[in-house]
């Protein structure tokens, strides 16, 4: 694998993470949404990772074999029952008085979040590494 090739699969992971980060906001922004445009309490929705020939139209010319790096294959969204919560007064209670809350967990969703930023974080240090291999080797040849 060439450098270039390692620093492509570094920029993949990045980008896996980063729509993995996005999602997680947005699933502990609406932690207590009660209602949506569907109809019902928000789902928590996480994000499917799957594998990726990395390639580019000038390396394919020169490489008999490809990078693996990764990609966003689908967004999964939860399909378990949601929380319900005892609260006649809140505007959004059935007839019985439970309000169907999102069911996540605040603290885990915390906890994958910085799972997220660690590994951008180590894909950022991958890519620190191999450009500066890349430099190094350009000074040698100086």
């Amino acid at each position: 694998m060439s450098l270039f090739s390692s620093m492509q699969v570094s920029a993949s992971g990045m980008a896996a993470q980063r729509t993995r980060a996005e999602f997680l906001v947005e699933n502990m922004a609406n932690a207590e949404t009660t209602r949506t445009p569907g109809g019902g309490p928000y789902r928590r929705k996480d994000v499917v990772f799957t594998t990726e020939q990395q390639t580019s139209p000038f390396s394919a010319v020169f490489q008999s074999e490809f990078a693996t790096g990764v990609k966003v294959a689908d967004v999964m969204e939860d399909s378990r029952e949601p929380d319900r919560r005892y609260m006649p007064g809140h505007p959004d209670a059935g007839t019985d008085g439970y309000v169907a809350f999102p069911r996540m967990n605040p603290a885990e969703e915390m906890v994958d979040l910085m799972n997220a930023s660690r590994t951008y974080q180590a894909n950022i240090s991958a890519m620190t590494a191999v450009k500066d291999m890349i430099n190094r080797s350009l000074d040698l040849l100086r």
